[in-house]
């Protein structure tokens, strides 16, 4: 028997090896990994020089505590990714997942409020769908049905309020002013932030608004003295072909930027947030600290990979190679969707772009748990990767694929990804 707690009762393969965008396993197959894991592996596996930092930064200095001592390699990393972001003057805080990016980023909003005389501030309005986390308070703060069903009695629903996802038939002004609606029914005076996915991820695949979405929220969330975070968690890093995506349809600086995933790109369990100057000056100038922390933030090793992780990206240029290669991919499966009735709709911003399945007689997804299990189950038989194989985290939807392969993809593999995927579809009718 194994010790493991697996995540489902399935059979796993043992991967072995893993060099660019394929992943060996143990019995001698190859997979093409189409979503660089959970869309974290963006510079793709293998990269010597990564293992070489980190190897050099655990020789060093292994573990601090961040209560205790700062590390020149934190210092570094967080002026570094500021400049990467254009978050001038913004500060890093460095957690482990995107969870704890979310918790952290929903208890700063709540600390920032209190701090600043307004301790009636606690509700986190978000959207439905979203995923932002599977901690308590980042789950409570998702818009996942099944995820949340058996923790609903944990979570206090009156402090979520939900808006509706992004509507492509609006204009972006028009569909960010159902926030108002949400504010006002909420109370306003008692919300201290808005959380979103500028690109979504794995609950609505790739799902993005019209332009001007995003600056119209940022307005009403100032109107309404109300913090707009930004989780680009999935999103952020060069996945959708900038530095955040965030900015892709207009020029917006979020109150709090949430990071994760691509930061260390799978090497080293690294995420954050960023917070704005005003955020920082209002809980530093009055209690004198954040009231908030984990054991490894800020883990030098784990720095020292996003470090080297960050050096790649710059030096390859792999946020101008998302939008050229995501430019070829989303023409690729353009091309499928006219070949396949039961492809409805491909979507997406550079390398995180989706795939829409569903009736072609009715041209509805399907909602449920089916085709893309099905074509994801004939993808990996063709040696090619997907995420999530149900459609969705939650395990209900069924009419969706999410494609975000490593960053650094060349454009003779992004070709043998919609061949694969192409094998697939036609193995998989509705």
């Amino acid at each position: 028997m194994s010790n493991v707690f697996y995540r489902s009762s399935r059979t796993y393969p043992v991967a072995v090896r893993a060099g660019g965008v394929f992943i060996e396993t143990q019995d001698g197959r190859s997979f093409l990994d189409g979503s660089s894991g959970a869309l974290v592996a963006n510079i793709g596996h293998g990269r010597v020089a990564v293992a070489q930092a980190m190897a050099g930064q655990a020789a060093q200095l292994a573990f601090v505590h961040g209560s205790q001592f700062t590390s020149d390699v934190l210092e570094a990393y967080a002026s570094r990714l500021a400049d990467f972001l254009h978050l001038p003057a913004y500060r890093f805080w460095a957690v482990s997942g995107g969870s704890e990016a979310n918790e952290s980023a929903i208890k700063l909003a709540r600390q920032y409020h209190v701090e600043r005389g307004e301790p009636g501030r606690f509700k986190v309005i978000t959207r439905v769908p979203s995923y932002h986390g599977a901690s308590l308070g980042a789950l409570a703060a998702s818009g996942m049905g099944a995820r949340r069903e058996v923790y609903a009695p944990l979570i206090r629903e009156d402090a979520w309020p939900k808006m509706p996802k992004p509507d492509p038939a609006l204009s972006g002004e028009a569909d960010a002013e159902r926030l108002r609606a949400v504010l006002e029914a909420a109370g306003p005076e008692s919300v201290a932030a808005f959380i979103c996915e500028p690109v979504v991820g794995a609950s609505d695949a790739a799902l993005a608004p019209n332009a001007g979405y995003h600056a119209r929220m940022a307005q009403i969330c100032r109107e309404y003295g109300v913090l707009f975070v930004a989780d680009e968690v999935m999103s952020g890093m060069g996945r959708c072909g900038a530095p955040l995506a965030v900015r892709l349809g207009g020029d917006v600086t979020p109150d709090i930027v949430v990071l994760g995933k691509g930061l260390a790109a799978g090497y080293a369990p690294l995420a954050g947030l960023m917070a704005s100057p005003q955020l920082y000056d209002t809980v530093m100038g009055g209690s004198g600290a954040f009231k908030h922390g984990f054991t490894y933030s800020g883990h030098p090793v784990s720095v020292a990979a996003g470090l080297s992780v960050l050096d790649i990206v710059e030096q390859e240029g792999l946020v101008q190679a998302a939008r050229e290669r995501g430019a070829q991919l989303l023409s690729g499966l353009e091309a499928l969707k006219e070949r396949y009735p039961q492809v409805l709709a491909v979507r997406g911003q550079g390398l995180l772009l989706g795939v829409v399945l569903g009736d072609p007689a009715t041209g509805q997804a399907l909602n449920r748990p089916g085709l893309a299990d099905r074509v994801a189950a004939a993808a990996r038989e063709e040696g090619l990767l997907t995420y999530p194989g149900s459609g969705a985290v939650d395990g209900v939807r069924g009419d969706h694929l999410l494609l975000g392969p490593p960053l650094s993809i060349t454009a003779p593999e992004v070709d043998l990804l919609l061949e694969r995927l192409d094998r697939a579809l036609a193995a998989a009718p509705v």
